[in-house]
């Protein structure tokens, strides 16, 4: 078998599924449709709106599903039609046992995580947020329970002090294009030997951090219960989507849901207004650098204290 030959069916929705859905593609891997998220009305319009990955398979004219129920029959009936080999998952949702077992060759997810650590919808946003150094990405064959099955490959890239979740995200991407494909070789050359694909069960591991999907009231920055070192890893974890946000009182100004894009740990507890915004925390203080007010523009601190005067 070669990568021509091996039929695979691709699912995913965010800009993040996109980079390793181009990379099967452009490396001539037989990719016979692409699952999807349906439209979505988004805007001030509500005009529908195509994921990502739906953009990408119009591009390069993949046939593209999107059912509004995995369990759906159609679904599932033309799913079959397809006659895959193989399924790849890359930020889907969760996949009904008669999906995942379709395969022959079953079904492998890209997630991205150190797994078992940061099971869940925002693995990403989750290890910035908890000041975590290091990070990384798993392949992995998927099982009933939810990012629980057995690993194939895993990689490990370090998390910069001052790093925000975009850059983190972008990195982890790109390098999870090369595990993807990666793995794919790697079920052909087994399947080619007539020997099982390597995998190694998730360790046991006392304390699991999770990475449950994150709503705007999750967004808000506590000041007065976290350390300047906890506000500033709160924020890059978030920063620049969803973005952190605060209730801020400036110059005698009261601004709500202000955005924080980005702080840095401060040495003075001083409210400076007319050169800083310093806000105190509940040990040591932070000094915000970036932010947006609503109705206004994305500027730097210096920028929105000027437009005050």
């Amino acid at each position: 078998m070669t990568k021509q030959d091996l039929r695979i069916i691709y699912l995913g929705t965010p800009e993040f599924a996109v980079a390793s859905l181009r990379a099967l593609v452009e490396g001539g891997y037989n990719v016979v449709a692409v699952v999807t998220m349906p439209d979505k009305p988004a805007g001030r319009g509500h005009q529908m709106q195509f994921s990502d990955v739906k953009k990408y398979a119009l591009e390069v004219g993949l046939p593209v599903l999107q059912p509004e129920k995995l369990k759906d029959e159609a679904f599932i009936e033309e799913l079959r039609s397809y006659h895959a080999d193989l399924q790849i998952v890359v930020a889907f949702r969760m996949l009904p046992e008669v999906v995942w077992t379709m395969p022959r060759l079953g079904t492998f997810n890209l997630h991205a995580s150190l797994l078992p650590q940061y099971r869940g919808a925002a693995p990403i946003n989750w290890a910035v947020m908890n000041g975590d150094k290091e990070t990384g990405a798993t392949t992995f064959m998927l099982k009933h329970e939810i990012d629980t099955g057995n690993m194939i490959l895993q990689e490990r890239i370090a998390i910069g002090e001052d790093e925000n979740v975009g850059s983190v995200h972008d990195r982890l991407m790109e390098m999870g294009t090369g595990l993807v494909t990666r793995t794919v070789d790697l079920i052909i050359d087994c399947e080619n030997k007539g020997i099982e694909v390597p995998t190694t069960p998730q360790p046991q591991i006392a304390e699991l951090r999770p990475a449950p999907k994150i709503f705007k009231e999750d967004c808000e920055i506590k000041f007065d219960e976290k350390t300047a070192q906890e506000v500033h890893n709160f924020v890059r974890g978030l920063s620049p989507y969803p973005a952190a946000w605060a209730n801020l009182t400036i110059n005698g100004q009261s601004f709500e849901n202000v955005k924080v894009y980005s702080v840095e740990i401060s040495k003075s507890r001083d409210l400076e207004t007319s050169k800083d915004i310093i806000v105190p925390c509940r040990e040591g203080a932070v000094r915000i650098l970036e932010l947006q007010a609503p109705g206004k523009k994305r500027m730097d601190a210096r920028s929105f204290l000027n437009g005050l005067h």
